[in-house]
């Protein structure tokens, strides 16, 4: 089956607005060809200069032939508004339809695998890939159908007054297409790609170097501790000086090419014009003349035009590459949890099919068990947390909860069964109300107002001019980070699910952030089955159960003092622990 082109594909998003686009090519066209139309009346114009000279009082029709010209510039130029209108209401459907498909699509894929694939980059690619397809909708093709129609007149222009000067004048332009496929074929989309890929890699950099900031300020480092973010900026300025390079001499060419029309012709003129100068034939030059430059500006248009279709291409592959995300496969006969605990069964998970970050991993939670997922980086723990959430599906193995495997209960009831406090819980530019109630959308101020009680939050909301009306993230209102956590576990409270997931939770928070956060989870844990990743020993040596992971399996497992007993892994990352506790600042004397 024939894949279909792009702009067939971008079409199919436009519903009844395609009829608009199609209208914006045929306006263009007949713009481009109105617009022509005021050069025969300058030569009209000019003739008549010629026949009269130098007696302009015997002109009769200058005027009305001058006014002519203006008339349809006028009009070319008002039936060229009425194409963009046109193009731009279309354009600027599709692009919504775009956006709406994709966001549609990312909502419904895994939590994980879109996390993985990476906020800075989604969005990117939903804004600024939709947007390219808006440039190219709105202004690219109706310049194209213009860029079409103009060729097609000019040759009927071009041919109409002498042949031979005609054909002079198109030998440039045949010279500067050849130039042009020279630039804009295979090897340029392939560069193209390369740029966006560099524009990206740069883009993201940058973010992470931000986000950073902080860090370099508070241990006196420089840019060269962002290694990557320079490196990406050295390898962009690399690729960019050698394409430029590379394109310099075509460009060269093509430039003295399409505007060498003047040399043809010259040249030309005095061939044919070796056994004299008549006045018909100097009127015709002053024609080609004064019309060929439309040649140079045509050949340009549609060559950024090329360019410019190259960046659609590469956008809507961007596209694909999130639209071709699966989601996790809904089941057809839905079953229900009895219970609130866990059974993990040979697990064997791997991101990329190859590596495997999960090697047969089983375990059993009770109900209403405080556990502890500990280890070394890179050992599987917050793998194993996002399985049981259902961010991922194991390759083998499954995850049951109250008995039933996770792939066999419907999204929304697994949603309202775990909860889950990241590292960096994120917060939504609205008021603090609408934040807690993400977790419950049908719960009563009273309710929102509890939860926020219990996680700790009387004293943010004191602080805030509205309370929790107030919107987070505007007229200067902004809350630290352990103050986000707060919010984020009065929402999780608000949602009571009977399993807690809480992941390095209290990994960034001050002293006095902490306090709190670990007070609102002693009252939020309360009667439920609750699983803790922490690098912080302390938080979880009062858990039921601890499971040491190392290199995506079970190293070692039981209670703190039967782990410290062992004197394993466990005992030496508790030595290491309890030593960075005990490190001092010196004073200088």
């Amino acid at each position: 089956m024939k894949k279909p082109s792009n702009l067939q594909r971008l079409l199919g998003y436009a519903g009844s607005h395609k009829y608009l686009t199609y209208a914006s090519w045929v306006l263009s066209a007949l713009s481009a060809l109105l617009a022509l139309v005021p050069y025969w009346y300058i030569w009209q114009v000019v003739r008549e200069v010629l026949a009269v000279a130098p007696d302009l009082s015997l002109a009769q029709d200058l005027v009305r032939n001058g006014w002519m010209a203006v008339l349809f510039a006028v009009i070319a130029v008002l039936v060229y508004i009425a194409a963009l209108m046109c193009s731009h209401i279309g354009a600027f459907r599709i692009a919504t339809n775009l956006r709406l498909a994709a966001m549609e699509h990312i909502v419904k894929l895994p939590l994980g695998a879109a996390e993985r694939f990476g906020s800075g980059r989604l969005r990117k690619i939903v804004n600024e890939s939709s947007a390219a397809t808006e440039t190219y909708l709105a202004h690219q093709l109706p310049d194209r159908a213009g860029a079409i129609a103009t060729p097609c007149g000019l040759l009927v222009l071009l041919l109409v007054f002498d042949w031979r000067l005609g054909l002079l004048s198109l030998a440039p332009v045949l010279l500067a297409f050849l130039i042009m496929m020279m630039m804009t074929g295979a090897r340029m989309r392939q560069k193209m790609k390369e740029y966006q890929n560099a524009l990206d890699d740069m883009s993201n950099e940058a973010v992470e170097y931000v986000r950073g900031i902080p860090v370099v300020k508070t241990f006196g480092q420089t840019i060269f501790s962002f290694k990557k973010f320079k490196g990406s900026i050295d390898r962009y300025q690399v690729w960019v000086i050698a394409y430029t390079k590379e394109l310099r001499l075509p460009m060269m060419l093509y430039t003295a090419a399409v505007n060498g029309v003047f040399g043809f012709l010259i040249a030309g003129a005095l061939l044919l014009t070796q056994d004299g100068v008549t006045p018909e034939f100097l009127l015709d030059l002053m024609f080609y003349i004064i019309i060929t430059p439309i040649i140079s500006v045509t050949l340009t248009r549609i060559m950024f035009q090329s360019e410019n279709a190259m960046i659609v291409d590469d956008a809507l592959q961007r596209i694909d590459s999130v639209l071709d995300l699966q989601p996790l496969k809904e089941t057809s006969h839905p079953q229900h949890p009895k219970g609130s605990h866990l059974e993990l069964s040979h697990i064997h998970f791997s991101y990329d099919g190859k590596n495997e970050v999960l090697k047969d991993i089983s375990l059993t939670i009770p109900a209403g068990q405080r556990v502890a997922f500990v280890g070394p980086s890179g050992g599987g723990k917050t793998t194993l947390a996002d399985l049981i959430s259902r961010f991922f599906d194991p390759q083998g193995g499954n995850v049951k909860i109250g008995g039933v495997d996770v792939r066999e209960i419907p999204k929304e009831e697994l949603m309202d069964t775990v909860s889950f406090v990241f590292q960096n819980s994120r917060l939504i530019k609205a008021s603090i109300l609408d934040n807690v109630r993400l977790g419950r959308s049908d719960a009563t101020r009273e309710e929102v107002l509890e939860a926020l009680h219990n996680a700790q939050c009387d004293d943010i909301l004191e602080k805030l001019p509205q309370g929790m009306d107030t919107v987070i993230g505007t007229k200067g209102v902004y809350l630290s980070g352990g103050e986000q956590q707060r919010i984020a576990i009065a929402r999780v409270m608000l949602k009571d699910a009977p399993i807690l997931i809480l992941d390095e939770a209290t990994a960034f928070a001050d002293p006095d952030n902490e306090s709190r956060v670990q007070a609102a989870f002693s009252r939020l844990s309360q009667g439920k089955t609750v699983i803790m990743i922490a690098h912080r020993l302390s938080t979880v040596a009062n858990a039921d159960h601890i499971y040491v992971l190392q290199d995506g399996e079970i190293a070692e497992h039981g209670t703190s003092r039967e782990l410290l007993e062992q004197n394993g892994l466990f005992r030496k990352m508790w030595d290491n622990y309890q030593t960075s506790v005990q490190w001092k600042v010196a004073k200088e004397a």
